[in-house]
């Protein structure tokens, strides 16, 4: 199993649990855990693509979503020393 979880920015309240199966990817439940007043929404890098997504083209938000590991490892390579 697996619990896909909305929280509140601000407070840290959570306002959504949706369960899944442990199969099933972040990305896809990501329109099931807004409230409809967001204006941004925060995502780790599971959440890659959701602004893509059809259930999410009409969404009113701004998507702030983390990179995957592996791409930030190779920014870390060619990082200025100091």
């Amino acid at each position: 199993m697996r619990a896909h979880i909305g929280a509140d920015a601000e407070s840290g309240s959570v306002h959504t649990v949706v369960g899944t199966a442990a199969n099933v990817n972040d990305v896809t439940q990501a329109h099931a855990l807004l409230h409809g007043s967001e204006a941004e929404v925060f995502g780790d890098a599971g959440y890659q693509g959701v602004g893509k997504r059809a259930e999410n083209q009409n969404t009113p938000v701004t998507w702030h979503v983390a990179m995957r590991p592996g791409k930030r490892r190779g920014l870390d390579k060619h990082a200025p020393l100091g």
